[in-house]
């Protein structure tokens, strides 16, 4: 058997276009005033927010992970529907993956925060099982102050919006 040695450079080329930003290019000009005031708003929601249900209250947690570099959204903690988000900087976007209690991944982009609000849309879906299958499509996050905050989201069933939850939050901690 002849083994050959890889040269450093083959194996640098794949890596090279790996590390290519997902909002459009390779390593495009950062806006550091705009990436801040996407990631710091939604860092400063660290903490148990409340959601009053008619069952009772319902809880999701927010808590920055990673070395300051994502936020951890968890949705109805210890439930059967609990689920997850991820926020995270891509270039000059935040983006939130919502790993949904339906199964499928959600990946959202939002590009500005305006009057407290920062709205993401999906820009595709993980393990969706068909064409025409439930996901949540869009999600506005609208910051009121400190300690109450609004999620709408928006669900899409073959192309078109088949319901729109929205959660009023108020921090207990």
């Amino acid at each position: 058997m002849n083994l050959t040695p890889i040269r450093p450079i083959a194996l640098a080329l794949p890596l090279l276009f790996a590390c290519q930003s997902s909002d459009g290019g390779a390593y495009p000009e950062r806006d550091a005033e705009l990436r801040s005031a996407l990631f710091d708003t939604v860092a400063a929601l660290e903490g148990r927010w409340e959601l009053a249900g008619p069952d009772g209250p319902q809880y999701i947690e927010f808590q920055v992970s990673s070395n300051g570099s994502a936020v951890r959204e968890v949705m109805f903690p210890g439930t059967e529907s609990e689920m997850t988000n991820m926020y995270t900087l891509d270039g000059n976007s935040l983006v939130m993956t919502h790993y949904c209690a339906g199964g499928n991944q959600p990946h959202m982009r939002a590009t500005s925060l305006e009057d407290g609000r920062i709205a993401f849309t999906a820009f595709g879906v993980s393990d969706l099982t068909s064409p025409d299958a439930l996901y949540m499509g869009d999600m506005t996050l609208f910051i009121r102050d400190e300690d109450h905050i609004e999620e709408h989201w928006r669900a899409f069933a073959d192309g078109e919006i088949d319901h729109m939850p929205a959660f009023e939050l108020t921090r207990v901690r």
